[in-house]
């Protein structure tokens, strides 16, 4: 295969003008006189649209795809590939080498270069730069250059097209050049499986099959590398382990590497490569488990900034219990509040310990105690919670985060102090990592970080080492919640080794009179339904239907909920899959329709793929994105749409706002964001909504597991519409969550404190959690002002009652 032959649909031109560059994917629209093409175009200039470097003006090019008719701007060519046309002539070559491009190349070298090499000499130089030595009086400085010029204009055109052929988009051969610069087709010919390793959106199918193209295949030491890899990257990513056993290793990498292989790989095979991974440092191997290095690295990192700051002894002595005691009635009686034993205890623990964890389920007074601890450390430190009190040198104390916008955003209402989403705090710049870390570490006193469940290992380690030695740190979080999606279960293994003080909130104290949301979570988390599951309750209703009948079952609901003045803000309807009937891209499709609907084309919109977006959607961010402070998990209005007849970038453009900070997107960036009136019950995570609407059918089963349903039904703040089938609904309950992660976090940390037996257990006044009456206490009840006559079923049409 002729790596560098074209074929198909051209057009050649010299340049005239770039409209519109994107430097981060090079996403390019420009405008070329037109010479030369083989398709019926007749005008004399043609816009080009594809993935390029910049452009040189006046320089003329090659490009290769086809022409297609753009519904506002007319006939573009849109290229997959491209090249700079070179001179062909002896002349021609002559000229281009003595110009202004090449430094101290004048007419008499170039006349020497092309009389050595031929009229062929720019593709000679380029494939093999030794020839440069033998050109008379060019000395070597100004060989290097030559030839470094040559690739900086000529190379990523040769690489484009080589990858083109390939089979590689304009889009993944860019990352492929990004990577790997001129050597990237000598890299992949000498191991095509090395892009699994270094090129995000490569797999090993992808991999496997340009292996096959270049003869490595069956037993071949690199296609086995790269399956190991894969398998254990897979395994971090769409299961949450941070290792895998050598066993299960072994098993799912024969199995892959046999998909399409006709001979069978043999273990004793697959396990010499593992051992030569190890050895290049690329797995980390640790009594028959199997890391990945960046999490095996994490877990021992966050155990030794844990034991590093639970070392600090001062906080014990710091106040005397009379001190803390007289502060705290003071505090009491300003805030008009009684705090309960079990809240006492853990603003005492969380002031006299480096370290603390808060547990409790919904209602259980965690954001009383927060807002309690915040107050009393100021008044025993005698510092202020305003933070315009502080010079602009000097650190504010009090540092408050949690892993979403929304969850900091409900943060910083509930104690009246600025939050921050942990990116933020430890100012993520994307590419380059985190501004924050062990050299440069954060300043202040005292850090709450609340939803931790939602903490994944590498995450933990970035802030754990980012953390100055004197610091006291107060964990929050429902340990019953689904873990993080990211690897690893960072808070269950930190309360599993019983090292860090805890103290679990069990009493439930928001429980307004008749409501019976949040004794349903109690319930579910006990693993029991209460009989009256499908009765109706003020706050909680239950309607049956088949699967076939959800979408107009939710429909309904929301139409009648909109009608009473509820917005697509205040109404959330969560689902755990996005394909079916019943499933996420279905719904958001359906509840478009009713709050935003477009039947006389007045109202801006964007196509991207089968989503139509409108000004007024409500959206969801899937990736992070620091650069402009919006986060995965962020939920934001799309404010303005502009196409590109309507600005000077000459390219669609939407604006989303995330509670005021607006977020411009490009249509090539729109992958980012999807449809947010129904979203997935992970994303849904640090979130309160006040309605909340809950699908539940047997067509969900795979994904069906009682912290799933526990955490989607915790999301609801008054009211709480559950819909489909009962028998799915309690066979969800029932399935404890049976995909146990595999991490060793727990097991490094009580290694860290071998002396000790429970030197840190601290859960005074926490009731025995089999006791019968474990989650019924109710005490001290807010009322739902204004709520007092409604319930879910005056959502719903009389009929359906």
């Amino acid at each position: 295969m002729d790596l560098f032959s074209e074929q198909g649909k051209y057009i050649k031109g010299r340049h005239l003008v770039t409209i519109f560059h994107n430097e981060q994917n090079l996403y390019t629209v420009l405008r070329i006189r037109v010479e030369e093409t083989n398709d019926q175009y007749d005008d004399k200039e043609a816009v080009i649209t594809g993935y390029f470097p910049r452009i040189h003006e006046q320089e003329t090019y090659v490009f290769f795809g086809e022409f297609k008719e753009h519904p506002r701007f007319g006939s573009q060519f849109q290229a997959t590939h491209f090249r700079k046309d070179l001179p062909q002539s002896k002349q021609g070559v002559i000229t281009y080498l003595s110009s202004d491009l090449f430094k101290g190349i004048g007419k008499k070298i170039a006349e020497n270069i092309v009389d050595t090499l031929g009229e062929n000499a720019i593709a000679s130089i380029m494939e093999n730069p030794s020839l440069l030595e033998r050109i008379p009086k060019l000395a070597p400085d100004k060989a290097k250059g030559l030839y470094d010029t040559l690739m900086e204009h000529q190379g990523l055109e040769q690489v484009m097209v080589a990858l083109n052929q390939y089979g590689f988009g304009p889009q993944l051969s860019m990352k492929i050049f990004q990577a790997y610069k001129e050597q990237a087709i000598e890299i992949i010919r000498d191991n095509p499986f090395k892009l699994v390793e270094d090129i995000e959106g490569i797999g090993f199918g992808r991999a496997d099959e340009l292996g096959r193209q270049l003869g490595m295949t069956g037993n071949h030491p690199d296609r086995i590398k790269a399956a190991c890899l894969y398998t254990l990257e897979t395994s971090s990513i769409q299961s949450g382990h941070v290792f895998m056993s050598a066993e299960e290793l072994l098993q799912d990498v024969k199995k892959l590497l046999e998909e399409n292989e006709p001979h069978e790989i043999e273990f004793d095979q697959i396990s010499s490569e593992i051992i030569q991974l190890g050895e290049e440092g690329k797995i980390i191997v640790e009594e028959r488990r199997i890391y990945l290095p960046s999490l095996y690295f994490s877990e021992k990192g966050i155990v030794s900034n844990i034991k590093r700051i639970l070392d600090q002894k001062e906080y014990e002595q710091q106040f005397p219990e009379s001190e803390f005691l007289l502060a705290l009635g003071s505090l009491e009686e300003r805030l008009g509040v009684q705090y309960a034993p079990t809240q006492r205890e853990a603003i005492q623990t969380a002031l006299m310990s480096p370290m603390m964890i808060l547990t409790g389920g919904p209602g259980t007074g965690k954001t009383t105690v927060i807002k309690g601890i915040v107050e009393l450390y100021a008044e025993l430190h005698g510092c202020s919670l305003d933070i315009n009190d502080y010079k602009k040198e000097e650190p504010f104390p009090f540092l408050l985060a949690a892993p979403t916008g929304r969850a900091a955003k409900r943060m910083a209402e509930s104690t009246g102090l600025p939050a921050v989403t942990i990116h933020r705090l430890l100012r993520w710049n994307g590419a380059d990592g985190f501004d924050h870390d062990e050299d440069q570490q954060l300043e202040g006193k005292i850090l709450i970080v609340d939803e931790t469940s939602m903490v994944d290992t590498w995450l933990a380690h970035q802030l754990f080492k980012a953390l100055p030695d004197h610091i006291q740190v107060i964990l929050v979080g429902d340990e019953d919640q689904l873990p993080s999606v990211g690897p690893g279960q960072v808070l269950k293994d930190l309360l599993d080794s019983g090292k860090i003080p805890t103290v679990r909130l069990t009493d439930i104290y928001r429980q307004a009179e008749g409501s019976s949301i949040i004794e349903l979570a109690h319930q579910i988390k006990k693993g029991t339904l209460p009989k009256d599951l499908s009765a109706q309750q003020r706050d909680r209703s239950f309607l049956r239907c088949a699967p076939g009948q959800i979408s107009t079952v939710v429909e309904q609901v929301v139409v009648n909920a909109k009608k009473k003045g509820y917005s697509s803000k205040d109404i959330q309807v969560l689902a755990p899959m996005y394909r079916g009937p019943a499933g996420i891209d279905r719904l958001n499709l359906l509840m478009q329709e009713i709050f935003n609907p477009n039947p006389d084309g007045t109202r801006k919109e964007l196509a991207f793929g089968d989503v139509k977006y409108r000004v007024g959607d409500k959206v969801l961010q899937l990736v992070n994105q620091p650069e402009a402070n919006v986060f995965n998990g962020d939920m934001g209005e799309i404010v303005a749409i502009f196409y590109a007849k309507e600005n000077t970038e000459k390219q669609d453009q939407m604006v989303v706002s995330y509670e005021g900070n607006e977020v411009t997107y490009t249509r090539q960036d729109l992958s980012q964001i999807t449809h947010a009136y129904c979203c997935s019950v992970h994303k849904s995570q640090g979130s309160e909504f006040p309605i909340v609407i809950l699908p539940v059918v047997k067509s969900y089963y795979r994904m069906l597991r009682r912290n799933l349903l526990y955490t989607a039904i915790t999301r609801s703040r008054k009211f709480l519409i559950l819909c489909g089938e009962e028998d799915a609904f309690r066979l969800g309950i029932e399935r404890a969550d049976d995909t146990k992660r595999n991490t060793t976090l727990g097991d490094k940390l009580i290694e860290a404190f071998p002396e000790e037996t429970e030197p840190h257990s601290n859960n005074a006044g926490a009731t025995d959690p089999s006791a019968e009456d474990y989650y019924h206490t109710m005490l001290n009840a807010d009322p739902m002002i204004g709520m007092e006559n409604l319930t879910p079923y005056d959502f719903m049409e009389e009929s359906s009652h």
